[in-house]
């Protein structure tokens, strides 16, 4: 956006019509660097995003053909699928803005709108199916401990779900007999044991991590057991955290839509001010 101001000649070497200026307002700069200042900005965090996820993906070689098949279920491909989509928006959103193209901010501002309205969506879900989540969630938890010696990101999400809410298991600790290796039928010596995340105190001396603190956890009854390992389930914690911050989830989903919201408004007045002042100066052309 600035300042388009050009001169006419009428065929004589003498003779020039100066054309009329079409400026441009403060207010309308401002609009078009703070769009794209911010949309460049989440376009790096986009691509640091995408790279984080596509360095989990190739340093746990799962493009290798033995684990290709199984892809399609690492928490990995979360933060890959978050990054091209975050990538791609915001530099539509920043390219549009400084090269003032109405096509490519009219796309932009209508993905914006369409994920605006799908998060209100989800919100409203999330309210109504709260115990259908929850089957969810208890599900999720469940396939995570299975493949907790297999999968490493799914074993770093369990142990700091149990370590930060001090929890074990989903319901109980008995759900680690979901588990080949904690099974009290396992061969191993973590048969009928629970991971060292469920236990109290982890720390052999308050220094040395003791692995081995949960073995034969599940044989012990729960008075006993309470001295040494977390009883309660994971679901309940998370049901607790959730109670215990609704407030700050509350305020950071209203920023985020409101971030939104000022996104489009942002756009929406960039556009009808581009639109606007093309069609002035074509008309004193």
């Amino acid at each position: 956006i600035g300042k388009k101001c050009t001169t006419q000649s009428n065929g004589s070497a003498y003779t020039k019509q100066a054309r009329p200026c079409v400026r441009y307002s403060l207010t309308d700069h401002f609009l078009k660097y703070v769009l794209f200042l911010s949309n460049l900005m989440f376009t790096i965090l986009g691509l640091v995003v995408l790279g984080l996820g596509m360095w989990g993906l190739i340093s746990k070689e799962s493009f290798a053909q033995e684990k290709i098949s199984s892809i399609g279920t690492d928490p990995m491909l979360v933060l890959v699928s978050l990054g091209v989509v975050l990538t791609a928006l915001c530099l539509l959103g920043s390219v549009g803005a400084l090269r003032e193209n109405c096509v490519l901010l009219k796309v932009f501002s209508a993905v914006v709108l369409v994920l605006l309205g799908a998060q209100v969506l989800v919100a409203i879900l999330s309210y109504t199916t709260q115990d259908q989540i929850r089957g969810y969630l208890r599900s999720g938890m469940l396939t995570a401990m299975a493949r907790y010696q297999d999968d490493l990101d799914l074993r770093f999400i369990v142990d700091e779900i149990q370590t930060n809410l001090q929890c074990c298991g989903a319901d109980d600790y008995r759900d680690w007999e979901i588990n080949i290796y904690y099974n009290c039928s396992a061969p191993g010596v973590l048969a009928c044991g629970v991971p060292a995340t469920c236990c109290v105190d982890p720390l052999e001396n308050g220094t040395v991590w003791n692995s081995q603190c949960g073995v034969g956890a599940q044989k012990l009854d729960e008075f006993t057991a309470q001295t040494v390992i977390f009883l309660g389930g994971c679901l309940g914690g998370i049901s607790r955290w959730i109670e215990q911050h609704q407030g700050l989830i509350g305020t950071i989903g209203i920023v985020v839509l409101g971030v939104q919201i000022l996104t489009l408004f942002i756009t929406t007045r960039l556009l009808e001010s581009i639109q606007w002042h093309k069609a002035l100066y074509n008309t004193v052309k």
